[in-house]
């Protein structure tokens, strides 16, 4: 067996075009156009090239993009005031602080501070508990990703036995959730498990989010399973230049799967996508418009 390849970028490409046509209905019929502000504290190299990414999709998809790049020495007193005017501003409808945050800066304390309504990266812990029991959420963009990718492979995931290997709260917790949502049944599992090649063994969906480096082998696959790689891991490569590889050692798993995402390639073109989709999102809600069809759960 030889696994379907889920093209994220393929699929991502097609999320932002749904996002840019709404964003061209939202300013058509009602005059409104989203915004999405950005906050970079400091110059970490790979949160930099990360947020002009975000700016540059942003201005793509037709909404207004506004960064805030402060010096690594900022006060926690003057992000949270910069916070605070974020939130008051009717301009912005989605704010988010890029992480991780210098060591000197509390990232729970910033990041509580967003407004629930405003946060498109769905980590404050209001809509944390909003998505635990069900209710609308701000829902945190890797995993919406995940659950989107999988709603497009397969329909409806009710009754699919699922597990998730990860607990963190950016991935592992919140996946769980939607996946529940969605009437699959679901395992969490992570490094301490005991036997998890076979709780592994046992699933129709694989999401990988553990972090480390192609843990996960083909023979801890069912035959014909799903398998989505969160994982994101800088390796040595043969020739000794650095290579990208997921939680997943794609090779022997896509012998076995029925599908799976490659790395890079797969979840993480999603994020972005689903950054922006969560912005159009919480500027319809903000407005008491109709939410867009197929880009939130």
């Amino acid at each position: 067996m030889t696994a379907q390849v889920i093209d994220g970028k393929a699929f991502a490409a097609k999320i932002r075009g749904r996002v840019a046509e709404h964003v061209a209905r939202l300013k058509a019929d009602h005059g409104i156009t989203p915004g999405l502000a950005v906050v970079l504290v400091g110059e970490d190299p790979a949160s930099s090239v990360y947020v002009r990414s975000k700016g540059k999709q942003t201005l793509e998809a037709g909404m207004n993009s506004y960064e805030h790049k402060l010096s690594a020495d900022t006060s926690e007193e003057e992000l949270l005031a910069l916070v605070r005017q974020l939130n008051e501003d009717p301009a912005v409808h989605g704010i988010l602080v890029q992480l991780p945050l210098p060591r000197h800066l509390n990232s729970d304390l910033v990041i509580n501070s967003i407004a629930p309504e405003k946060d498109v990266d769905g980590f404050h812990i209001s809509n944390v508990g909003l998505l635990g029991t069900g209710q609308k959420a701000m829902v945190p963009c890797t995993p919406l990703g995940c659950l989107l990718l999988l709603r497009d492979l397969h329909g409806s995931l009710a009754g699919m036995d699922a597990v998730v290997i990860g607990r963190s709260n950016i991935v592992g917790k919140p996946m769980a959730q939607l996946l529940l949502g969605d009437s699959a049944t679901v395992t969490i599992a992570h490094s301490k498990t005991k036997d998890l090649p076979g709780v592994v063994r046992r699933a129709d969906i694989v999401v990988a989010a553990v972090g480390r480096p192609e843990m996960v082998k083909g023979d801890w696959i069912k035959p014909g399973a799903t398998v989505i790689d969160v994982g994101i891991n800088r390796t040595a490569g043969p020739n000794g230049k650095d290579v990208l590889v997921g939680d997943v050692d794609y090779a022997s798993a896509a012998a076995v799967a029925g599908a799976i995402t490659p790395v890079p390639g797969g979840v993480g073109p999603m994020t972005i996508a689903c950054l922006l989709a969560n912005t159009v999102t919480a500027c319809c809600r903000a407005n008491g418009l109709s939410e867009p069809e197929g880009l939130t759960v």
